[in-house]
């Protein structure tokens, strides 16, 4: 089932619930912290970039967020060619808003420092520079970036998702992929420049209010088919996704809004996957490279992720039936159960 897809400008939340559930193209509802009527602790923010590089065949990943009673900042560097990942991650006590996380993705900056890790989203509203330091990482290994995103499509996917449990929550979330990547990170005493022609990243923005035991199933690509810009975001599994779903094909600057899909996983992560849409229009097989497993066990709060990265091929259909083959195009698909 198509959810509705929201057009004309308007507050987001009236009396802490959302006005117009749906799915739109930009963000033109208006979030405002202020408008929220749950105490602090159960407001989420966060902004996770990922920057793919086809060339080099590695992914750098990097997530600054205020979750409320903590603030979990990481950064993860996947080698595809070797199959090898780090992650790190460093935990806050009881951010509660204080990491000042932008109202909106037109613009505005995203900072964290602390001794270890120094990281800033900068966006001015024509490009977005990715900075990280993070001397300590991987055992003193080091990784460093300094990445430009530019080219940033006119239409992305943004949905303001509800939960039929709890009127008072919600999730407010925009994917922006795929935008062009310059710059270099240094890991390990290598150096990678990379190639705006071949290299591309992508932006998870989520603001909300969750429930505390959620599933969700979520995959993204940002690259390009024969020249032309291409990506894909899908999803599934938290709130009520017949009032907005998130899957949506992305070529050329276009989104083109699709039925549902699901994820066919068997227990091993690394076995191949399959996707398949209601509508025929999201057709992929996967083969993983990598399992990027995660657990984050503090007891009251329980993260457990499996974010595999690997080769998706099949077939995307457009919203005027174009079919747009892919063979092996880098993206990465995950499971993950949250407890916050």
């Amino acid at each position: 089932m198509r959810s509705h897809e929201v057009t004309t400008r308007h507050k987001l939340l009236e009396d802490g619930k959302l006005v117009e559930p749906g799915w739109s193209r930009s963000q033109v509802q208006i979030y405002d912290r202020n408008d929220i009527k749950k105490r602090k602790t159960r407001i989420k923010e966060w902004d996770y970039y990922y920057v793919m590089s086809n060339e080099h065949k590695f992914c750098i990943c990097m997530t600054v967020s205020d979750l409320g009673y903590l603030g979990l900042h990481s950064v993860s560097f996947i080698n595809l060619e070797n199959a090898t990942e780090k992650t790190e991650s460093i935990i806050i006590p009881f951010p509660l808003g204080k990491t000042n996380m932008p109202s909106t993705t037109e613009k505005g900056d995203v900072k964290f420092k602390n001794k270890k890790l120094a990281i800033e989203f900068l966006n001015d509203g024509e490009k977005r520079v990715l900075r990280m330091s993070y001397p300590s990482f991987n055992g003193g290994k080091g990784i460093r970036c300094n990445i430009v995103l530019t080219d940033e499509p006119k239409e992305s996917m943004v949905i303001a998702t509800p939960w039929d449990e709890d009127e008072h929550a919600f999730y407010y979330n925009q994917k922006i992929n795929p935008m062009r990547a310059s710059g270099k990170v240094e890991y390990d005493g290598k150096t990678y420049e990379l190639n705006p022609e071949t290299d591309f990243g992508g932006l998870d923005w989520g603001r909300g209010v969750w429930t505390y035991d959620n599933y969700w199933y979520w995959g993204s690509g940002s690259g390009q088919v024969d020249g032309v810009p291409f990506g894909f975001n899908i999803g599934y599994g938290f709130g009520n996704t017949k009032a907005a779903s998130e899957n949506v094909i992305f070529y050329n600057g276009k989104a083109h809004k699709f039925d549902d899909v699901k994820f066919n996983i068997s227990e091993n992560y690394t076995d191949p996957w399959t996707f398949t849409s209601s509508d025929g229009r999201f057709e992929m097989d996967f083969v993983p490279i990598i399992d990027r497993a995660a657990k984050i066990d503090l007891k009251a709060i329980i993260t457990d992720q499996h974010q595999v990265f690997g080769k998706m091929s099949g077939k995307a259909v457009l919203d005027d039936g174009t079919v747009i083959e892919i063979k092996d195009f880098l993206c990465f698909a995950e499971e993950v159960h949250n407890k916050y």
